[in-house]
């Protein structure tokens, strides 16, 4: 094991009493979705910088962004844009929340592999999640129950999928909801009627991406805003980032960092 990683362990077992960090640490909690890019850079980060130590969580954007605002990490990690409910709070705690966007992402929509369909419509995508179609057979499929796998509620995936993909209309109330993108991705390549959604670094082989309006989720297509799920991926600091958070910020955005993000199937800035 790299001497970065046991140094990432390390304090984990110190935030697990209440210590607090060095100078030279930074923690970082949120998002699922940019877990990945937040891990891969860590580690780099900390092969480049010795005496650098980083600790890395998920929990979901809603973590991310309270982690801020109660300082019990110097960077969120969020998947969505925050709140004004999350804004007001912040104001009233003393908190200046700074957005910074690290890299794009699209959400993609995955069958199981043995389901036949290749694209869906927004609007039978938005049919299927608020449970006006319940059976593929409604798709012009072989006939089945459709199973919807969602995000729970604290996801920043959760609440784009609903803005971008059902116009804040409600999901079926029997969807399964899941804590993480990989849980999502599993449990659509286990159950062939599942449809479900997940940031692209977790699109495998495991799984079918469908394509949305006849377009497919890629580096191109979310760029170019020619795919209708697509967003920024944040890291959100108390104000401008400042000494090794800084550092390591800029590290992210660095032509190292944004190889990183794309080898972890997200979207490039650069």
């Amino acid at each position: 094991m790299k001497k970065s990683r046991l140094m990432v362990l390390a304090l984990i077992v110190l935030a697990s009493f209440g210590l607090t960090a060095s100078a030279e640490s930074i923690t970082i909690k949120g998002s699922t979705t940019v877990l990945p890019i937040a891990q891969a850079c860590a580690e780099e980060f900390m092969d480049l910088n010795p005496g650098a130590s980083i600790s890395v969580g998920g929990g979901g954007s809603g973590v991310g962004i309270a982690s801020i605002l109660d300082g019990t990490a110097d960077i969120g990690d969020a998947s969505r844009p925050i709140k004004d409910k999350e804004l007001e709070l912040a104001v009233s705690m003393g908190v200046k929340p700074k957005a910074n966007v690290v890299a794009m992402d699209g959400i993609a929509v995955i069958v199981h592999p043995s389901n036949k369909i290749t694209e869906l419509s927004k609007a039978q995508l938005k049919d299927i999640y608020t449970g006006k179609f319940s059976d593929w057979s409604q798709l012009g499929m072989a006939g089945g129950k459709i199973v919807v796998v969602s995000r729970d509620t604290a996801s920043g995936t959760y609440e784009a999928f609903m803005s971008l993909a059902l116009n804040k209309a409600k999901t079926r109330s029997d969807s399964l909801l899941q804590a993480s993108n990989q849980a999502v991705s599993t449990t659509v390549s286990k159950t062939p009627g599942a449809i479900g959604y997940v940031g692209l670094g977790y699109v495998s082989d495991s799984v079918k991406a469908v394509t949305v309006n006849g377009v497919v989720a890629s580096k191109e297509t979310v760029l170019s805003g020619q795919y209708l799920l697509s967003r920024p991926l944040f890291m959100y600091t108390n104000g401008q980032p400042k000494g090794l958070v800084k550092e390591y910020i800029d590290f992210v955005l660095s032509a190292t960092g944004q190889r990183l993000a794309e080898e972890n199937g997200y979207v490039g800035l650069k």
